[in-house]
């Protein structure tokens, strides 16, 4: 009986302390270290942004780092660039980057996107891709606008991101609006990772 309270408070002293350990990189080079996470933070997260021109998806950069409960997984799909991201739970479960999302298969939902000064351009979503957005934001003084496809808990908590305004998300095929803006892609994709990165 002795021998089995000393093993279980053992089992207590050596997993009470254990903190989890994600994989960091930084986003702008390849060098990624292996972390404790800090108190609060019990997932492991990465995000890869891609473009794609002529048919070709190529990697931008990739973040990853440790992320609090609840962090969102999924994909933005804003026609030549798309953001994909995941979570998890477990000991370095971040090392691989998260997928291309340009080799998921259409689902079927259609959403406008912009593309240069129009925001009228009609693309198809796939895999996760559940809902369309539209956001606008402000970099450097100037207005930013981007619509696409999004993944339901990207969107859920898209609301967070700083220096992004009315986001929205809706269900219905093409409920985005077609009205023109200036847009920026690349402005959103950073700051989208930089809130990930920093939270």
């Amino acid at each position: 009986m002795d021998l089995q309270v000393s093993v279980f408070l053992l089992f207590i002293l050596f997993t009470a302390g254990h903190s989890l350990n994600c994989n960091q990189c930084p986003g702008v080079s390849n060098a990624c270290d292996q972390i404790p996470c800090p108190d609060g933070l019990s997932n492991c997260f990465a995000a890869t942004a891609y473009a794609s021109a002529l048919g070709v998806s190529s990697s931008l950069v990739t973040v990853k780092s440790c992320a609090p409960a609840g962090c969102p997984g999924g994909s933005i799909n804003l026609g030549n660039i798309k953001l994909s991201s995941y979570c998890c739970s477990t000991d370095l479960c971040n090392a691989q980057d998260s997928p291309d999302p340009s080799t998921n298969t259409p689902n079927g939902k259609t959403c406008f996107s912009c593309d240069g000064q129009s925001c009228s351009s009609v693309m198809t979503c796939s895999g996760s891709e559940d809902r369309c957005f539209k956001a606008t934001g402000t970099f450097g003084g100037q207005s930013v606008g981007v619509k696409g496809c999004v993944s339901k808990a990207i969107c859920d908590a898209a609301s967070l991101i700083p220096n992004v305004q009315g986001v929205s998300c809706c269900s219905g095929n093409l409920c985005n609006g077609a009205q023109s803006i200036t847009q920026s892609f690349l402005f959103l994709c950073c700051s989208l990772l930089s809130f990930i990165l920093l939270h």
